[in-house]
């Protein structure tokens, strides 16, 4: 199959295509992700933001009309503890941690209609201060799963730095993954980037464009997107790819999708760069 117009296939080598808050445009929404050259899909099996179930069919959908296969794709999702779902739980919520990331688990390979798990994510921590009794057992379920060959690599999303390191340091298989929201004002979450780099782990980038939104009223800021002719969004993508995330696009519109992913049509210089990451901090 060939490739619709607009996104050159190599440009989304470094994108991922997030599926939340899609409700019932979800399974439209990632086919044409996946017809434009997206290879990396994201979602998580939380009915509060995500339809795991509608990327499963989209994945169907595309593999019946052309001639990429399942191992072709990178598939992401997650594990979320209760406190984060809506009364729609994937798990029996009396059962115990390990118990509910199994089933969670392998409701997920049902969903999307495969036997693997390309990336496997704790959603988030059991708290936000630290790292809970939960998080261990968690992890230790995805690390049994891991072993028994179900998934590829496992990660862990929105996290602080703190947090990072002790799972790090606990963790018998290493998080590969880490995905957090970025805000310009801390520094576009430099020191979990810094802790990334560091160790060899993967920084996935969420929320770039929305997250940021006072940035593109700076003025600062504005006179870098008249210099360059690019949007304020290409802009914005543009400098966090520079950093070494890996963002998430989430677009609903085609045109946007496009946009989003030409973002280095004209390139930025250093300086410009630099001055943008200093920018709200």
């Amino acid at each position: 199959m060939q490739l619709l117009e607009g996104i050159k296939s190599d440009l989304t080598s470094n994108w991922i295509y997030g599926t939340a808050w899609k409700e019932e445009k979800t399974s439209e929404l990632t086919l044409t992700a996946l017809k434009h050259g997206f290879r990396v899909i994201d979602t998580a099996n939380q009915l509060k933001h995500y339809v795991e179930s509608a990327v499963g069919n989209a994945l169907l959908n595309f593999f019946n009309m052309c001639s990429v296969k399942r191992e072709d794709i990178v598939l992401q999702t997650k594990f979320t503890y209760a406190n984060s779902q809506d009364k729609r739980l994937p798990y029996d919520n009396k059962a115990n941690i390990a118990d509910q990331v199994e089933q969670s688990f392998f409701s997920s390979l049902d969903h999307l209609n495969t036997n693997y798990i390309d990336s496997y994510l704790l959603h988030s921590t059991f708290n936000t201060n630290d790292i809970a009794t939960e998080d261990l057992e968690a992890w230790q379920a995805m690390e049994n799963l891991y072993k028994k060959g179900y998934i590829k690599r496992l990660g862990i999303s929105n996290i602080s730095n703190k947090q990072l390191l002790k799972i790090y340091d606990y963790a018998e298989i290493k998080p590969a993954i880490v995905q957090n929201r970025c805000y310009a004002h801390t520094s576009w979450n430099a020191s979990v980037r810094y802790t990334c780099k560091k160790l060899g782990i993967e920084y996935q980038g969420f929320s770039i464009l929305s997250a940021n939104l006072r940035l593109t009223r700076n003025i600062e800021f504005k006179n870098i997107v008249q210099k360059y002719k690019l949007t304020p969004a290409q802009v914005i993508y543009q400098v966090a790819l520079k950093m070494g995330i890996k963002p998430l696009t989430g677009a609903c519109n085609l045109d946007h999708l496009i946009e989003n992913v030409n973002c280095m049509k004209t390139e930025l210089s250093n300086e410009d760069i630099k001055k943008i990451e200093k920018l709200m901090t």
